[in-house]
């Protein structure tokens, strides 16, 4: 009860932040509830009914010759990568475990096809990584990424199972750790929107976007939770910030030198994109004269009231189709 309802909420949160960049109203816009990246355009998939995140590229598609997608989620983000696999205007980034692990997509040799072929990069990694071995490859990879295909906006999914300690994950991310990729994709100064993803420890999932909005807003946050209503679910310590665990890191550094050396010659090849870069036209209107709601109030004449008429016949696809009115069905004009 209600999921068509928060369908909608964190959807028009993601397209409502991403048109807010288009306009020009906001650097960076926030939305922890969007960010469900498994979904797929005609079904529903790991928790995600609909995916955000794609429709929000799309409208920042409307005015950026090419987006940047990034996803620190613990899982690939399949449905985007699905949505954007050929196509040079969308690139995909991520970072994910990988083997036996849902959705069980993402290796390195995907890459896209047709326009899109060297336009999904894809790392995957294994149980136990830190904070330095995220960050060995995070910030290299991205610097070349916006370096190579200088996106007009960027997206970044910051799931938040990538935690230590995580009831569905298994890396060795600290709050700091997850924070740097955040920090790092806004010192690039370019449009950028914020999104969630999963998380299954639910209080560390406070901790960690809490602490990503305060890095988003350049405010140190104090390490000693403030009381609350929820407090007693950040015991024993009650602080903000958590200890990773002493997992092993199975994350070698050969390993990890290796699949960044593929990627980077993935992009050094990157074929120029098919939409050129070059100045865009200003900023959109906040709302065109005729997109605006009609007044409740105002009687409006009987040939405008015909226009809002539609035949129900035109969503069936032909005579074969099961739902199609029949010659004994009576058509509503």
């Amino acid at each position: 009860d209600g999921l068509f309802k928060f369908c909608q909420m964190y959807t028009g949160g993601s397209m409502g932040g991403a048109r807010k960049l288009n306009q020009g109203n906001a650097d960076i816009c926030v939305n922890w509830a969007g960010g469900l990246h498994h979904a797929k355009k005609s079904e529903a998939s790991g928790f995600c009914y609909i995916n955000d995140i794609v429709l929000a590229i799309l409208e920042l598609l409307n005015y950026h010759a090419r987006v940047l997608y990034i996803d620190i989620d613990i899982h690939h983000g399949d449905g985007v990568e699905e949505a954007f696999y050929n196509t040079d205007r969308v690139m995909t980034a991520s970072f994910h475990k990988y083997g036996e692990y849902f959705p069980g997509t993402g290796g390195v040799k995907d890459i896209g096809v047709n326009k899109g072929k060297k336009y999904s990069i894809n790392f995957p990694l294994m149980d136990g990584i830190d904070d330095q071995s995220y960050q060995s490859i995070f910030k290299p990879i991205m610097k070349k990424i916006m370096e190579t295909f200088a996106p007009g906006a960027v997206v970044l999914q910051c799931g938040a199972d990538s935690l230590a300690g995580d009831r569905l994950g298994c890396f060795n991310l600290s709050l700091k750790g997850h924070a740097a990729c955040v920090e790092y994709m806004k010192s690039f100064n370019v449009p950028l929107l914020i999104l969630g993803g999963g998380g299954y420890t639910v209080r560390n999932v406070a901790r960690c976007w809490a602490n990503e909005t305060g890095v988003l807003l350049d405010e140190k946050l104090s390490e000693e939770i403030p009381y609350n209503e929820y407090y007693e679910y950040y015991g024993p310590d009650f602080n903000l910030h958590i200890t990773p665990s002493n997992m092993e890191n199975h994350n070698t550094k050969s390993y990890m030198e290796n699949t960044k050396i593929e990627l980077f010659e993935c992009l050094n090849s990157l074929p120029r994109p098919s939409v050129q870069f070059k100045q865009l036209p200003g900023r959109i209107v906040e709302e065109k004269e005729d997109m605006k709601e009609p007044d409740p109030d105002t009687r409006i004449s009987q040939a405008d009231a015909d226009k809002m008429v539609t035949d129900d016949r035109e969503y069936y696809e032909d005579d074969k189709d099961q739902d199609r009115p029949t010659a004994d069905m009576q058509i509503s004009n």
